[in-house]
């Protein structure tokens, strides 16, 4: 039943793009977009905490996560999203609808396989500035498009409570950048087109460990270092007269030649170290921090005077409980009770203020009854940005779910 589950999905991903508008930031024009939480909506229900050895559940943080699954493991994931965009006069609501994530675990003795695909950051704003007297231009942009990452990572346990692992990502995507300066009353405006086809490989290196420290409660602990790589940005620019109506449905009058050029985009390294305490299968409690140099992500068609690439840091906090994971009695004891908090500092600068992101997280971890597999929920609600400097402030909250199902595979069956 799970393989056909995961057929249809994968079949059904076939047909859909995942290149997706995954966000209605204002603050994705910058760089290469709005950079997106890389793991499980279970990690994700803990504020991005994920330490504990999982027989399960995939930790897609981690590769060396992948050689603690003792089952075949298809997780899924999604989320509907709805965000307030404020300054300091006006404000607006923006909706979005998202696929998270797709992966594969396979388990092989003290091997662990993963591999799927997961967006990296999305590209999705609409902004208008309006003069207010009249004597310079109106300009309106927009935006769409992202980063993919295709994944295949190995973990090996080296002893019982210690494992390793390495993990190779294919990035691929395309942003597109649309940008119109018209005067009221004239219904000829001058439009720029910007696109950008972006591909390259990085590395990311994990480690786990874990240990008995009394009776039943144990310390864990997980490394991951993402190495420094490079993207390729293959950028297109067409600058062109257009016609526009009342909807700003645009028509081309006369357009310039396509201007290509390449450029190299760093991507930087990252270290994140987590830790925690907890009694398996009950509860847990963990810590989680990020550091990581974000320079030199700004493209020909981006970069502006007024902004910066800082380094990025995050923190988190967060844990799960559980009643009694194999009562029988009530359901409702089997259930898994997740929380976290969050602050993160992106790295990115405008007009001297730092973004910054923080927010609550909560989940529910259902159990399919007569198996492993499980359902989750999760609520992420938070705020980004600042109102300051004439710049944005987000407040969002975040609806997932996501499906982790387990199953035997490659075992020889006795009888039919």
């Amino acid at each position: 039943m799970i393989k056909k589950i995961i057929i249809s999905a994968c079949l059904l991903l076939s047909l859909v793009s995942f290149a997706q508008e995954g966000t209605s930031s204002p603050y994705s024009f910058y760089g290469i977009g709005d950079v997106r939480f890389k793991g499980t909506l279970e990690n994700r229900s803990m504020a991005g905490v994920a330490v504990e050895q999982d027989s399960i559940h995939m930790n897609l943080q981690n590769p060396a996560s992948y050689a603690s699954l003792k089952l075949t493991t298809f997780t899924l994931g999604g989320t509907y999203g709805t965000t307030t965009l404020k300054n300091n006069t006006e404000s607006a609501n923006a909706r979005r609808t998202t696929l998270d994530y797709l992966a594969v675990g396979l388990p092989f003795g003290k091997f662990g396989l993963g591999f799927g695909l997961i967006p990296y950051s999305s590209v999705g704003y609409k902004i208008e500035s309006i003069s207010e007297n009249g004597t310079e231009n109106n300009k309106r942009f927009n935006g769409t498009g992202g980063l993919n990452k295709a994944f295949l990572g190995l973990g090996y346990k080296i002893a019982p409570n210690f494992s390793v692992g390495a993990d190779v990502n294919y990035n691929f995507g395309k942003i597109e950048t649309n940008s119109l300066e018209f005067i009221n009353g004239v219904p000829i405006g001058t439009r720029e087109l910007n696109s950008a086809d972006l591909s390259g490989v990085n590395f990311n290196l994990g480690m786990m460990y874990q240990t008995k420290i009394y009776k039943k409660i144990s310390v864990f602990s997980s490394l991951t270092y993402s190495l420094e790589s490079t993207l390729t940005s293959k950028n297109t620019r067409n600058i062109s007269t257009v016609i526009y109506n009342s909807n700003f449905d645009l028509a081309v009058v006369d357009a310039l030649d396509d201007v290509k050029t390449e450029k190299s985009i760093t991507m930087p390294s990252k270290i994140s170290l987590s830790a925690g305490i907890g009694e398996a299968k009950k509860w847990l409690l963990g810590g989680k921090i990020s550091y990581g140099k974000t320079s030199g992500q700004a493209n020909d068609y981006n970069d502006e005077a007024n902004v910066g690439y800082g380094k990025y840091g995050s923190v988190s906090l967060g844990g799960y409980y559980v009643p009694n994971y194999n009562s029988f009695s009530s359901y409702a004891k089997r259930i898994v009770y997740r929380a976290g908090i969050k602050y993160e500092k992106t790295g990115l600068v405008i007009n001297s203020e730092s973004i910054n992101d923080m927010g609550l997280t909560f989940g529910l971890g259902l159990p399919i009854t007569g198996s492993f597999s499980n359902v989750n929920f999760g609520l992420e609600l938070g705020k980004k940005g600042t109102t300051k400097a004439n710049l944005v402030q987000e407040n969002y909250a975040n609806l997932s779910v996501s499906f982790s199902l387990n199953d035997r595979w490659f075992e020889k069956r006795k009888f039919n």
